[in-house]
């Protein structure tokens, strides 16, 4: 008998510990499942790093026309968008006072030439008017000298172009009283230009001339616009810490004087690289998933870009890699993989190295409407309307030159965090 009631007794727990356990595993399946996973694959890709900054698109040459005195405009030209010649008149200022004084000198220079014409007729009568000629002749010089110098006060009344080229800007009215801090006019040859941008001096040793960069501008937000380093101001700002850097822009640039950019130097790059999404890098490691078990593979990261990182060691193209890392799972854990992201393929070469994002994205479904909807890993849906091979480039660009200014401005918030 106690034999029976232990047999029975050990059966209902057995029947109750697994009614247990399968109530838990109805209110909580997950628990008794690998943990899910989302991932990436690893491509090969363009990827680039950049040094931002902001400029101002000026022309190479140009001049800014300042009046030397402060007077009121009596003239003024109405001039913008013309061609000038150096030495041309652009208005003047008033210059009745000084009229009137020049007025004055000529008449006094007249009386004292009609005096030397006197005394040269009476210098050999006798010794006294010899030197009385003299003296005439002297007072005469200082008059000539005193006329020229009044004319060079009204020429300076006078406003001229200061170079050949074109009235760039027209500022100020005629009836206005300007003086030396009052800019009438930009001038100067419209093309070629450049843009004037300022570096933060912790970046400037990575720069040097001949460095392509993309440029933004608010005006062309769909375009990919270029330019090139050409020269590097030795002396920096100790004030706002920057150095100044110029970069010469194509002559077919629809960039227009005056306006403001966003610049970012590319100072590494590399066509061809095993490149993860950032979040797929912990440390000095990556996770590859391998036969449904996590693997860590430790990886030296190399060019680091907004999105995309390269990365060197044992991880070849289409392995697959979490993404986010998850630093929880140890070395051969088992896990559930959600979905495998494939990115989409690299387009064909772009006027820009493009860098494809391994991170996953939605591929978009074509609208009833007349324009197509393009992603920003590459891949497009176009209409017949619109060449595919453009539209994909386009796409391109976008993604690269997005990456490029999230990355730098990052960069420049992290440089004012420590400053």
């Amino acid at each position: 008998m106690p034999s029976r009631g232990i047999v029975w007794s050990g059966s209902v727990l057995a029947v109750i510990a697994v009614a247990a356990l399968g109530g838990a595993y109805l209110i909580y399946p997950d628990f008794f499942q690998p943990p899910t996973v989302t991932t990436a694959v690893a491509i090969r890709a363009p990827v680039s790093e950049a040094i931002y900054g902001t400029g101002t698109v000026e022309p190479e040459r140009w001049a800014k026309v300042v009046p030397l005195q402060r007077r009121r405009l009596v003239e003024l030209c109405r001039c913008e968008g013309q061609a000038v010649k150096a030495g041309q008149v652009l208005g003047r200022q008033d210059d009745a006072e000084e009229r009137s004084a020049l007025h004055q000198l000529e008449i006094n220079n007249e009386q004292l030439e009609r005096d030397l014409n006197r005394a040269l007729r009476d210098r050999d009568k006798s010794e006294a008017a010899k030197t009385e000629y003299e003296q005439r002749s002297t007072q005469f010089e200082e008059s000539k000298s005193r006329i020229n110098a009044q004319k060079v006060r009204l020429d300076a009344l006078v406003v001229h172009a200061p170079l050949d080229g074109m009235v760039l800007r027209r500022d100020g009215e005629v009836g206005e009283i300007v003086g030396p801090t009052d800019v009438l006019f930009w001038v100067g040859p419209p093309a070629p230009m450049q843009v004037v941008a300022e570096i933060n001096e912790e970046e400037i040793t990575r720069i040097a001339v001949g460095q392509k960069a993309f440029l933004r501008s608010e005006a062309f937000s769909t375009q990919a616009l270029r330019a090139t380093v050409s020269q590097i101001t030795p002396k920096g700002d100790p004030t706002r810490k920057t150095f100044r850097v110029y970069l010469l822009l194509p002559r077919d640039t629809p960039l227009r004087i005056g306006m403001t950019v966003e610049v970012n130097i590319i100072y590494r790059e590399k066509t061809a690289a095993i490149v993860v999404p950032n979040e797929a890098v912990s440390g000095d490691a990556v996770q590859v998933v391998s036969n449904g078990k996590v693997e860590r593979v430790p990886v030296t990261v190399g060019i680091r870009g907004s999105r995309n990182v390269e990365i060197i060691g044992d991880v070849s193209k289409d392995t697959t890699v979490l993404s986010p890392a998850r630093t929880d799972l140890a070395d051969g854990t088992r896990v559930r993989v959600a979905n495998v992201n494939v990115p989409a393929k690299p387009a064909p070469e772009p006027p820009v190295d493009a860098t494809p994002d391994p991170t996953p994205t939605p591929t978009p479904s074509a609208g009833p409407g007349p324009s197509a909807a393009l992603d920003r890993n590459s891949a497009a849906v176009v209409t017949s309307s619109v060449d595919a091979d453009n539209a994909v480039i386009s796409s391109a660009i976008s993604a690269h030159v997005d990456s490029i200014v999230s990355d730098a401005r990052r960069n420049v918030g992290k440089y004012s965090a420590t400053r």
